[in-house]
Parts: C-alpha cells; sequence; structure tokens
C-alpha cells in the first residue's frame, strides 16, 4: 500500500520503520530536516519536508494516490486537518492522533464532520495498558486478544515458581490450559519448542483464557489478587483517562500534581479520585500519604527522570506494583535492569495502534489480521488472525503442515470454544488464529508455514 505519515518526531519514524519492513510504499512527510535526514539514511522511504496541513506539501507526497494518511504529530489540531486535506485530495483512509480529552468527547462528531476513519488517543491507549497490569501485580505486561476473551501475560521467572529446567512438553501435561508463547533470555527473544527448558530470571509469556492464565498463576502461588487502591504521580492526560477507567474497578485512587490549575480541574471532572497538589518527587509527601499502604505507585509526570527516580523509591519500599511512563524510547530497555519492569509510553502505544490498524486492512485472501503486538523489546511479535474460506492451511493437522521455525500457533478461538493446539488440531474458515512468531516474519496467516502439506 502506499501510505503518507505526517510526523514531527519518533511516532512517525517508528511507523515508518515497521511499515516499510512489511513491504509498503512509505512517504514520510516532516517540517525537520534532521529528521528527515535520518529516515533517509536508515530507513526505505521517500521523505517530504513541509507541513501536512499544507496541500502543495500533501500533492508531493502523493495524496492523491495514498492508500492510507497517518497523522501523527503532536498537535491534535494539525493532525484533523491534514486527514481532511488528504482525503479531499483522494486519500483512501485516514488516521488522526488525538490527545486532548476535550476533542476525545465529540470524537464521533469530529470523525464524521473532518472525514476521519480513525482517531488514534495514545494517552487513552496507554491508561488501557496500565488497567490491564493492574490485574497482576506482578506481570511486566499483558495484552488481550479475541475480544478480551484471551489473555497473554508476560511475567519474569523466579525461584519460587518451581518451573525452572522442566522441558515444555511437561509443563504442557502439568497446566493443559495455557501455552508457552515466547521467552527473553539475555536479550535474546526465543519462540520455544517442546523440548525447551525455561530457567529463572527469563522473561515468559503465557497465554490461556482469563479463567485458566488465573489459575496457571495461583498454581505457581503467585498474587493474583487485583490491586485495591493506588497512588498516581502526576496529574495529566493519562491520569485522566486512567482515573475514569478505574472508576468501573472498583480501584481507589490518590493523584498528586504539582500544578494548582490542573488539580482544580482534575477535581471537577474526577468523582472517584483524591486530588493532592503537591510534588510527587518529595518523599515526605509521599510518606505523609502512607505510601506504603498502597497497592500500587503508577508514575506519569511528563520527566522521564522524576518518574524513574520516584519509581526505584516505591520498588526500595517492596510495593506490590510499580509502573513508570517514559517517553524515551530508547531507554526502555535498561529501565527493567533497574527493578522496575513495567514501563508504558504513550508514543510507543500510538505506534502500536497504529500498526495494527494499518496491517488489519491489508488483509489477504485467506485472513484478515485483526491485531499485531510487540513483544519481548520488539524482537518477537503476537498476531490475531481470523482464518478465511479457501486458505490452504484449512481443514489439515498442523502435525501435517510445515510450520516455519520460530513461529507458534499459541491459540485456536472457535466460537465459544478456546483451544490450546497441539499436533491433531486443525484450523477452520472463520477461527481467530493467535500466532506467536519473531518480528517481522508474518504478514499474512498462510506466512505461518513453509508447504501446505507434509
Amino acid at each position: 500500500m502506499n501510505i503518507i505519515i505526517v510526523s514531527d518526531g519518533q511516532v512517525g519514524y517508528t511507523l515508518a520503520e515497521y511499515l516499510s519492513r512489511d513491504g509498503h510504499d512509505i512517504t514520510l512527510v516532516d517540517k525537520s530536516r534532521r529528521a528527515l535526514q535520518k529516515a533517509s539514511e536508515t530507513l526505505d522511504v521517500l521523505c517530504v519536508l513541509g507541513s501536512g496541513a499544507n496541500l502543495r506539501t500533501l500533492i508531493e507526497a502523493g495524496a492523491e494516490a495514498a492508500d492510507i494518511i497517518i497523522a501523527a504529530t503532536t498537535n491534535d489540531e494539525l493532525n484533523m486537518v491534514s486527514c481532511l486535506a488528504a482525503k479531499q485530495l483522494g486519500a483512501k483512509y485516514a488516521i488522526a492522533r488525538v490527545r486532548d480529552p476535550e476533542y476525545t468527547e465529540s470524537l464521533t462528531l469530529l470523525q464524521d464532520k473532518l472525514d476521519i476513519d480513525q482517531a488514534i488517543n495514545p494517552e487513552r491507549a496507554t491508561a488501557q495498558e496500565i488497567s490491564r497490569l493492574m490485574r497482576f501485580p506482578f506481570a511486566i505486561n499483558v495484552e488481550s486478544f479475541a475480544h478480551g476473551r484471551v489473555e497473554m501475560v508476560e511475567f519474569r521467572v523466579e525461584k519460587s515458581d518451581r518451573i525452572d529446567s522442566v522441558p515444555l512438553s511437561h509443563l504442557h501435561g502439568r497446566y493443559p490450559h495455557v501455552q508457552f508463547n515466547a521467552v527473553l533470555r539475555e536479550g535474546e527473544a526465543i519462540i520455544p519448542g517442546g523440548g525447551f527448558e525455561i530457567h529463572i530470571g527469563d522473561r515468559l509469556y503465557v497465554t490461556g483464557d482469563r479463567v485458566s492464565v488465573t489459575a496457571f498463576f495461583k498454581q505457581l502461588g503467585r498474587d493474583t489478587q487485583r490491586a485495591k487502591n493506588a497512588i498516581l504521580i502526576g496529574g495529566g492526560h493519562v491520569s485522566y483517562y486512567l482515573a475514569k477507567t478505574m472508576a468501573g474497578m472498583g480501584i481507589h485512587l490518590k493523584i498528586v500534581e504539582v500544578n494548582e490549575e490542573k488539580c482544580k480541574s482534575l477535581s471537577e471532572t474526577l468523582d472517584n479520585a483524591v486530588v493532592i497538589n503537591g510534588d510527587g518527587t518529595d518523599r515526605e509527601l509521599l510518606e505523609s500519604e502512607n505510601i506504603r499502604d498502597h497497592d500500587a505507585l503508577i508514575c506519569l509526570t511528563d520527566r522521564d527522570e522524576e518518574n524513574l527516580v520516584t519509581g526505584l523509591y516505591g520498588v526500595r519500599l517492596g510495593m506490590r506494583k510499580v509502573i513508570v511512563k517514559i517517553n524515551r524510547l530508547e531507554t526502555m530497555d535498561i529501565i527493567g535492569d533497574m527493578g522496575i519492569d513495567s514501563v508504558v509510553s504513550p508514543k510507543l502505544a500510538t505506534a502500536n495502534v497504529i500498526l495494527r490498524a494499518v496491517r488489519a486492512r491489508s488483509h489477504s485472501q485467506s485472513s484478515v489480521i485483526e491485531k499485531v503486538y510487540p513483544l519481548l523489546a520488539n524482537q518477537a511479535e503476537a498476531y490475531e488472525f481470523v482464518a478465511l474460506s479457501g486458505g490452504s492451511y484449512l481443514n489439515i493437522p498442523l502435525n501435517r503442515l510445515s510450520l516455519k521455525r520460530g513461529v507458534l500457533v499459541s491459540m485456536i478461538v472457535r466460537g465459544r470454544q478456546i483451544i490450546i493446539p497441539f499436533g491433531s488440531d486443525h484450523i477452520e474458515a472463520g477461527d481467530t488464529v493467535i500466532l506467536t512468531a519473531l518480528a517481522g516474519t508474518m504478514v499474512d496467516l498462510k506466512d505461518a508455514f513453509d508447504a501446505t502439506e507434509r
């Protein structure tokens, strides 16, 4: 597909990197010469200098023949105008990054009037990611599939789990209702086979329906009690959406914000949160608010350094859950080594949601791709496909199909039935199929197989 990305930073570069790798023709529009120079030197993309709201710039970028226009700058108004202008010129599909809660309240009307096909809200997506993490205090990451019926949970293996040095083929017998999908060991992502042995310290993904995943962690002796209260540092957009989300989860929330005007605004719009005007990095203030009595500490200021320092303080206190927001993506991998496993990024959330939307539109005749989730420092990916009639892999037992190396059929959802697949199982038309694979190896469900049948 011909895709135009209007950007002013790292989100656009990340999108261009992934989508060009998928084989799409990418044109990157940016007002920064330095950003375009970096993209032209490192990516196979066409670069156009200018504003996405300028018709001449959009014409130069080829908006008349574009399949998708993605406006992902930090300016909501610029994104909406870029989409409107590109659609008027002939672009077929428009995706806009829209962050401000004031626009979110009337988003459906705005999309209709401005001809925006899909609006992406990074702060809301980040809040939803955090709310999933609150279900399992020990989890590094939690993703959902098949409309929330299937969950994939990442956690760090500890000695007390008693699953180390046991082949996966034996663990499948012990835990038949979950699938072991992917492992990060010493910086390397691995899609494990039956003979693979888990080691203490591995970051492991396990998948199953909600009941089975919860039962698995209970068997390990892990704490599966959902957090009941949390203290949140920073009163920005993510905090607002998170408070709205937690209102229906029964979680008591305290928000600490240094800006008095923001505090007043949050107090007026949020009924279920206690808003405190103060510096969230002040340990005396946190102690006076009994930080140790809270199940979770969530650091969401706009300053990475403050989030990191406060998060490390929470880790030192031994809090059940510490979540830190990071803006600079290059720092995410090293933070886990400091003891903070759960790191979220609105920029990365934006890129992930847009990638899923684009890939969902580039389906083939044999399958539709519903979701793509980057896993394990972006070295692996989880895919959700819907199998369509006509696929050469349909109705053939999996042990008679040549599955590619580094690919795992994790789950098959058929109607109300959730199947942990074994060799005798097969894929039918209409099934939702969840795959785990090394990054960049899958575009279509048929890509999972070297040959139709052995």
